[in-house]
């Protein structure tokens, strides 16, 4: 596991550092990634050629988790997990059910490389890395990455004062700015729309050769044995058997666990692009409209005359699901960033606003109150929203769902319904009973 002490450390560069040059050396390896982060996994696959796994402790029932670990193992020698967050962030509890990133590495034994920003410090580093390797026993610390460092005398500071704790540092990355990965409002610029992606995991590769232990951190490697398999292994049953699903630049955050399940129960996924005005194959049972970002191209969506037809005539006899960014394309308009507003679906009747903008950012339970494509009315799921669009209108469909944070306190009802078409702000990531060790 990558992990630091806070978001911002460069855990993503060094993961992805380390990936290109274990693929580069003619090792098979796949990423994973703790919690419900949706962007930094596609890098992980444009660089590894293999999907990659989120694996998270609060929302994931255990018997899910262990079978996504699993999962992530096959096919692969090696799975670099890179963690979200500080490594013992998360909800205050339950114990080793938190969403936290130690909770996976206590539950496998993995063992977990600490990326220390040492911008500003020097041997006062070292107490940062003692904290973290004595917090929990359960966690073990393998060894110390040093990033953004200044010179090699810097470096060699830091070293020492972490050496002289027990603790082995097996590289140092020096401050480059030209590893910086364009972001935008969400977290970085998709993969699939980086120019040069290619040409930046040459050079990753190459630094990696140059300034990390890549030998020291393949013989780290190790985990335990995975726990028994206890009880049902649930993602969210396929809402069809043939199932349409919008896939290009607007519409692209889908759970590779999630895509997994349905195609284990027999699922076939057919992809569209609304962008290129496409509408869902007519022989599916099933639409899905993913996450992703239509605010950035509501324009071109509004003119996609042949696309809002197309879902249109589906929905009068198919169920039909978008969530979060295919939530707002089903309502009836979208406002973006400009403030110009753009006719959309029309399916259910809200309006959304990336121009009124405030970030709602969270785990989140969803109890159904009606049935719909990711369950029947009843049944609990468990997510997340990451989304700064607003709902400036409600419209007259029912709410979808009753919606709960990850602490349980009550939030105002969530998604709406409307005869087969439903959605919602929420990203699932497991249905079932309670979250973590249920």
């Amino acid at each position: 596991m990558i992990a630091a002490p806070r978001s911002g450390s460069g855990k993503t560069t060094l993961t992805l550092a380390i990936l290109a040059a274990l693929r580069r050396r003619g090792v098979a390896v796949r990423g994973a990634k703790t919690g419900p982060d949706y962007i930094d996994p596609a890098f992980h696959e444009a660089l590894t050629g293999l999907s990659s796994l989120n694996l998270d402790s609060w929302a994931m029932p255990f018997p899910l988790l262990d079978s996504v670990m699993a999962q992530a193992h096959s096919s692969c020698e090696i799975v670099v997990t890179e963690a979200s967050m500080g490594l013992f962030d998360g909800l205050t509890g339950p114990q080793g059910a938190r969403g936290a990133p130690a909770d996976i590495a206590a539950r496998y034994g993995l063992p977990v490389l600490l990326v220390l920003d040492i911008s500003g410090q020097g041997q006062s580093a070292a107490a940062t890395a003692l904290g973290f390797a004595s917090l929990n026993p359960d966690v073990r610390l393998a060894g110390v990455i040093l990033n953004r460092v200044g010179s090699p005398r810097h470096a060699a500071m830091a070293t020492q004062a972490i050496n002289a704790v027990g603790l082995p540092v097996l590289g140092a990355f020096g401050r480059d700015a030209g590893l910086q990965l364009p972001e935008r409002h969400l977290g970085l610029v998709q993969a699939r729309e980086h120019d040069g992606l290619d040409a930046l995991a040459t050079r990753l590769a190459a630094q990696a050769e140059r300034d990390l232990d890549l030998d020291a951190i393949l013989a780290c490697a190790t985990m335990a044995d995975l726990p028994p398999a206890v009880g049902q292994a649930r993602a969210l049953p396929p809402p069809g058997q043939r199932i349409a699903v919008a896939n290009d630049a607007a519409f692209s955050f889908l759970y590779a666990h999630v895509v997994a399940g349905w195609q284990e129960a027999g699922a076939e996924l057919r992809p569209f692009s609304p962008l290129a005005d496409e509408g869902p194959a007519p022989d599916c049972d099933a639409c899905w409209l993913p996450g992703g970002y239509p605010e950035l191209h509501a324009g071109q969506l509004a003119q996609a005359a042949r696309f809002r037809a197309g879902l249109a005539d589906f929905a009068r006899t198919r169920p039909v699901h978008g969530e979060c960014g295919g939530f707002m394309v089903l309502g009836e308009s979208l406002t973006d960033k400009a403030g110009e507003t753009h006719r959309m679906a029309g399916l259910l009747g809200h309006a959304t606003s990336f121009a009124t903008r405030r970030m709602n950012l969270g785990y989140r339970s969803a109890t159904l109150r009606h049935d719909c494509s990711i369950g029947t009315a009843g049944t609990t799921l468990r997510g997340h929203e990451f989304h700064y669009a607003t709902l400036t209108h409600p419209g007259p469909d029912a709410p979808l769902a009753d919606m709960h944070d990850g602490y349980g306190t009550a939030r105002p009802p969530g998604g709406l319904r409307r005869g087969l078409v439903s959605g919602t702000f929420f990203h699932v990531l497991a249905t079932g009973m309670t979250g973590g060790g249920a």
